[in-house]
């Protein structure tokens, strides 16, 4: 399994709500996503950014295909003019 994880800055916390909302909408449409959550920020702290993403593939490979996806791409499509920053981390999880 691998766990594919998404940590996103917005200007705006309305953006983060909107880029949640598509994010979840996701789930059950593209085949090789295994699991799907994301959550706004509640502390809004110093420290905080906005919004993470937590997606779970069977394979690498399965990754490679979620990030072309039409679905994907299209969420894509809203999130990144509204982004400031990201980082993400990708590992093998049981």
């Amino acid at each position: 399994m691998l766990t594919h994880v998404v940590v996103m800055h917005f200007e705006s916390p309305d953006d983060a709500v909107s880029a949640r909302d598509r994010l979840l909408g996701m789930k059950g449409r593209i085949e090789v996503l295994r699991h799907i959550e994301a959550g706004v920020d509640v502390l809004r702290s110093e420290r905080s950014w906005e919004l993470a993403l937590i997606t779970r593939f069977d394979s690498l490979d399965d990754l490679q295909i979620y990030a072309v996806h039409p679905v994907h791409k299209e969420v894509l499509a809203f999130i990144k003019p509204r982004l400031t920053r990201a980082v993400t981390v990708d590992f093998e999880s049981s």
